[in-house]
C-alpha cells in the first residue's frame, strides 16, 4: 500500500512539474511572437536591463511592445485561464455535476449585461470592466437570495434560481443590443461578448488581481472540503463539515474569480467546463490534486489559445470563438466516451 501511495505521489509531482514547465516555456515564447518579433537575446536583454547595467541593443519600439502590449496580455491570459478553470472545477464539485460551469449561477450573464450597459453609456474600458464585475457579483447575489426559497434542496434551488436570473440578464442584454447604435455601440457589444485580450493594459491586471487572489486562495486551501461535499451533505455533516457555510464560501470564491476574469476578458466559454475534465483524466477526482492541476492546465491552455488568436490571421480572432471550436468537439468526445458515468 505504501509503495502504491508513493508511486501515485511521484506521478502527481511529475504532472505538476510538467505542467509548470509547459506554462513557463509558453510564457517566455509568447513574448517573442507577434507582428513585431523579438529575438530571445533581445527579450532577455530588455528584461535584464531593469536590474543590470546593460548597453541598449534593442529599439525603443521593442521595449514598448514588450511592456505595454504583450506583457499585460500574456499575464491576463494566464490569470484568466487559471481562474476560470479553478472556478469550473469548484462548481462541478459542489454541485456534484460534471456539466456545471460559471453560467449556472448567473455570473456570466450578469457580466455581459454590465459590459453592454457600460458600452451603451460610453464610460470607457475601465467602466466596462467595473460594471461587468459589479453586475456579475450582483447576479450571483440575486441567485443566492432566490435560492433560499427552495428550503428542501439548496443545490436545486441554486440551479433553478441561476437559470432564471441568467435568462433575465440575457434578455436585458438582448434589449440593450436592440437599442444600441448599430454603427458603433452594437459592434463593440458583440465583440466584447466574443471575448478578447486585445487592448489589455496593466490597469486591467491591477483591477482584477485582488478579487482573483481573494477567490483563488480559498479555493486552493479548501479543496479538500470539496472532496467531502462531493459525497453528499449527510455524509459531509457526519464528518464535521458545515455544508451550508462551506458551500457558500466556495461559491463566493468561485464567483469572485469568474467575475474578475470576465470583467477584463469578455465572455470566454468552455474553459471552466473542459479543463477540469482534462485534469481528471490526468490525476483523478481528488480535489487536493485536481485543483492545482486545473489551475496550471487552464493557464497554459488559454495562453496557447490566445497566441493562436493573435497570430493565425492579420485580423485577430476573438478568443471565445476559438475556445468554443476546441471545447465543443472535445466535450462531445468526452460525453461519447464516458457518458454512462454522467
Amino acid at each position: 500500500m505504501n509503495e502504491k501511495i508513493q508511486t501515485s505521489k511521484i506521478y502527481f509531482d511529475s504532472v505538476i512539474v510538467g505542467l509548470t514547465l509547459i506554462l513557463a516555456v509558453g510564457f517566455i515564447i509568447s513574448f517573442m511572437l507577434g507582428k513585431y518579433p523579438i529575438a530571445p537575446a533581445e527579450l532577455f536583454s530588455i528584461l535584464a536591463s531593469n536590474v543590470l547595467p546593460i548597453d541598449q541593443t534593442w529599439t525603443d519600439q521593442q521595449a514598448v511592445i514588450l511592456y505595454h502590449v504583450r506583457m499585460p496580455r500574456i499575464i491576463l491570459s494566464v490569470l484568466v485561464g487559471c481562474c476560470l478553470s479553478a472556478a469550473g472545477a469548484a462548481y462541478q464539485g459542489i454541485f456534484r455535476n460534471p456539466l456545471v460551469s460559471s453560467d449556472i449561477v448567473g455570473a456570466s450573464s450578469g457580466a455581459a449585461f454590465g459590459a453592454a450597459l457600460a458600452i451603451l453609456m460610453a464610460i470607457g474600458n475601465l467602466g466596462i470592466s467595473i460594471l461587468a464585475f459589479v453586475f456579475s457579483i450582483g447576479a450571483v447575489m440575486a441567485v443566492g437570495f432566490l435560492s433560499k426559497k427552495v428550503k428542501t434542496n439548496p443545490v436545486l434551488g441554486l440551479v433553478l434560481a441561476g437559470i432564471m436570473v441568467g435568462s433575465l440578464f440575457n434578455s436585458a442584454t438582448s434589449f440593450l443590443k436592440l437599442v444600441a447604435d448599430p454603427n458603433e455601440q452594437l459592434p463593440a457589444i458583440t465583440y466584447w461578448l466574443m471575448g478578447s485580450f486585445s487592448g489589455a493594459k496593466l490597469e486591467d491586471i491591477r483591477l482584477a488581481i485582488i478579487p482573483m487572489a481573494a477567490g483563488l486562495i480559498p479555493l486552493f486551501l479548501l479543496r479538500w472540503k470539496i472532496n467531502i461535499l462531493t459525497m453528499g451533505d449527510d455524509e459531509a455533516r457526519t464528518m464535521g463539515v458545515d455544508t451550508k457555510k462551506t458551500r457558500a464560501i466556495i461559491i463566493v470564491a468561485a464567483t469572485l474569480v469568474t467575475a474578475a476574469s470576465i470583467a477584463v476578458s469578455g465572455m470566454i466559454g468552455w474553459i471552466g467546463l473542459v479543463i477540469p475534465h482534462l485534469s481528471r483524466m490526468l490525476v483523478g477526482s481528488d480535489y487536493r490534486r485536481l485543483m492545482p492541476v486545473s489551475m496550471l492546465m487552464g493557464a497554459s491552455f488559454l495562453l496557447i489559445v490566445d497566441n493562436v488568436s493573435r497570430l493565425t490571421t492579420t485580423s485577430e480572432i476573438p478568443i471565445g470563438i476559438l475556445t468554443s471550436f476546441i471545447g465543443a468537439p472535445f466535450f462531445f468526445y468526452l460525453i461519447s466516451r464516458e457518458g454512462e458515468k454522467f
